[in-house]
C-alpha cells in the first residue's frame, strides 16, 4: 500500500482528480495488478471473448498493447471513453473494457505498432 500511495502522490495528491482516479483505480486491481503497476507501471489484463493478454501501460492514450506467449508487445491498441477524464480512470475504463467487452473494443480502437514507439520507463516505487 505504501507503493501505491507513493504512486499517488507522484500524480497528485489523493483530494485532486488524478489521485482519486488513482486510488479508485487502485480499488479495482487484483494483487498481482497492483504489484505490476507499482513495480513497472503497467498492469495486464485477459480479454473477455479471445483470452488475450493485454498490457495497459501508465497513461491516457496510446497505453495498450497485446502481449504475446513470450510476454513482448505486439499490436497495440488506442480507446478510452469520452470526456476529459484523470488517468486513472481511463485506465480503469480501458481495464473493465477489455475484461468485458474486448470485441467491441477492438472493434472500434485504432492500432498501432509499438515497435518503434517506447513506453516511457517507470522505476519501481517500493
Amino acid at each position: 500500500m505504501r507503493a501505491m500511495r507513493a504512486l499517488i502522490i507522484r500524480h497528485g495528491a489523493e483530494r485532486t482528480p488524478e489521485g482519486r482516479s488513482l486510488c479508485l483505480l487502485q480499488q479495482w486491481l487484483s494483487p498481482v495488478q497492483r504489484e505490476q503497476f507499482v513495480q513497472k507501471g503497467y498492469f495486464e489484463v485477459v480479454g473477455s471473448d479471445t483470452g488475450q493478454r493485454y498490457r495497459i501501460h501508465l497513461g491516457a492514450s496510446v497505453n495498450v498493447c497485446e502481449i504475446d506467449e513470450r510476454g513482448c508487445p505486439g499490436e497495440g491498441l488506442c480507446f478510452s471513453p469520452a470526456g476529459a477524464l484523470p488517468i486513472g480512470d481511463v485506465m480503469l475504463a480501458q481495464k473493465i473494457a477489455l475484461e468485458t467487452g474486448e470485441r467491441d473494443v477492438r472493434a472500434v480502437a485504432r492500432r498501432f505498432t509499438p515497435s518503434g514507439f517506447h513506453f516511457r520507463p517507470t522505476r519501481p516505487l517500493g
